[in-house]
């Protein structure tokens, strides 16, 4: 029934790249959401462990109660001689490559237009079969779906999202939210040759030029003011995910040329800066959509789609209750002495900082968000940018993270808290005294500020109540969260603010503002 968040998921692949994939992908029944992987490698010092990771889709069916669309052999939404009918908790494989298999269809590959108005139809589609299930008790204008898409399968979902002319208003309408791995939002970059070029039209790789995507995207107006594809549009940005891969080391892919090309600073394939949208929400207002970074690469057995990862990301944004947001207000950044004196001479400094933040959940092994500067995927602020000398000018915040909970997923269940944890390191950069680096007393890798922080945060008992949100640092209270953080509520949510705090220069003060709201 649909009684809770749990819609149906609708998954979409990504590009295949020669007529042999295309024929395996097809000859797939799940196209990749059924494939899991053993192997895990370990932070930092490379060594691979066994990890067991079923897949998202035998995960979705153990422990969400979901089920596939296949029947006897048929295809019961599609499938005209189809007759049994489909539960609320389905999983439908959109399998947009078999007009271009050779074996299933006609052998050439449609262009990105018509897999976006496919998947509208297939919207429409199982709308009609799920609605006419009396046992859902689904009434149409109640019917939702979740749309999980990897890599170019995401282009697909924003083409139909966002272009009025490829797909239904009704279709569109029904998508509740989206959950897109590594999908290259600002199209696909290489070394020497910059973004694919718009001639280079093998197998459809032109989709991922940006001015062919600001065409199919419904970008052309945007993309001449900012030259960037990855605007979204017509869509709730707060409702998008984007999962960010940082990997490029364990993509094999064209037996390493592809993450050569891509560069470190990708999953093998999409750069990071490429890998995610910015829109608006439903409260007009412009902002990032959620995004997370996780050490996985774009695809193989270290891939981003079939890991720990990427599965709890995908249900906590699907299935999740709260939603937590943490900004870093940067008050002071103070300099070391003999750097101080240069600047109280009159020259001129400058210096660059890496914020690094990790995410875990308590009682878990992997970690739902992770960026670093070895991994490439660090906050990058210049000093000016957090200190702004213009008059109006607003200072730069770092976005730490966005984290969903579920409150039904509590590891300690002699406790009614959310237990989570975040590893927070501000690097000590390097200076410039009038353009020239200083390297006298500069240790690389030194931190600035470097500590954990536990977090609890306990719903309400009763209606009346509020959350609570209790706090603590591994350097005074390992493993304890015994301070209380005083929550200040407004329209959305539970403000709360943390003091941060490193007297020593090069010092750092900073307030951590974490933000609690319902999520549904």
């Amino acid at each position: 029934m649909a009684t809770d968040n749990h819609h149906p998921i609708i998954y979409v692949r990504g590009f295949a790249g020669t007529q042999g994939e295309i024929e395996d992908t097809v000859a797939d029944p799940y196209m990749g959401f059924n494939i899991g992987s053993v192997k895990c490698r370990q932070n930092w010092t490379g060594e691979i462990r066994k990890f067991f990771f079923e897949s998202p889709l035998v995960r979705l069916i153990k422990e969400h109660d979901y089920d596939d669309v296949y029947v006897e052999g048929l295809d019961q939404v599609l499938d005209s001689q189809a007759q049994e009918k489909i539960p609320y908790r389905s999983i439908i494989i959109y399998r947009y490559y078999e007009e271009a298999s050779k074996d299933l269809g006609a052998g050439k590959i449609p262009p990105m237009e018509t897999f976006a108005r496919g998947l509208s139809d297939l919207i429409l589609r199982l709308k009609e079969k799920v609605c006419s299930n009396s046992a859902n008790r689904v009434k149409p204008e109640d019917f939702r779906v979740y749309l999980a898409a990897h890599s170019m399968g995401g282009l697909v979902c924003r083409a139909f999202l966002q272009n009025p002319k490829l797909g239904a208003a009704e279709a569109r309408g029904a998508v509740d939210k989206v959950f897109t791995y590594a999908t290259p939002h600002n199209g696909i970059d290489m070394a020497l040759i910059g973004n694919v070029p718009g001639w280079f039209s093998f197998n459809n790789t032109s989709d991922f030029n940006r001015e062919r995507m600001a065409n199919y995207l419904d970008l052309e107006t945007e993309f001449k003011k900012t030259g960037r594809a990855s605007m979204l549009k017509n869509f709730d940005a707060d409702r998008f995910f984007c999962l960010v891969g940082t990997n490029a080391h364990d993509y094999s892919v064209m037996k390493g040329l592809s993450r050569m090309a891509a560069g470190q600073s990708s999953d093998g394939l999409v750069r990071i800066e490429n890998a995610t949208v910015r829109g608006v929400n439903a409260k007009g207002e412009e902002v990032n959509s959620p995004r997370a970074f996780v050490h996985r690469s774009h695809s193989g057995y270290f891939g981003i789609v079939n890991s720990e990862e990427g599965y709890q990301n995908m249900t906590r944004f699907f299935f999740g209750n709260v939603r937590v947001d943490a900004i870093l207000e940067v008050e002071e950044l103070t300099l070391p002495e003999e750097i101080q004196k240069q600047k109280d001479a009159g020259k001129e400094i400058r210096a660059s900082y890496h914020f690094e933040v990790v995410v875990s959940v308590r009682g878990k092994q992997w970690e739902m968000h992770r960026r670093t500067v070895n991994e490439n995927s660090a906050f990058f602020c210049k000093y000016d940018d957090l200190f702004p000398r213009k008059a109006g000018e607003k200072p730069s915040r770092p976005h730490l993270f966005s984290a969903f909970l579920d409150a039904s997923q509590r590891v300690n269940t002699r406790s009614s808290s959310l237990g989570f944890a975040m590893d927070l390191r501000v690097l000590v950069p390097d200076y410039e005294v009038n353009g020239f680096l200083w390297m006298k007393n500069h240790y690389e890798g030194g931190h600035i500020f470097r500590d954990r922080i536990y977090f609890e945060a306990t719903p309400p008992q009763k209606k009346k109540d509020a959350w609570k949100l209790n706090y603590g640092f591994e350097s005074e209270t390992p493993n304890d969260a015994p301070l209380t953080a005083e929550g200040v509520a407004d329209e959305f949510g539970l403000n709360f603010s943390i003091p941060l705090s490193q007297p020593i220069r090069p010092g750092f003060k900073a307030t951590l503002k974490i933000r609690a709201r319902p999520w549904a």
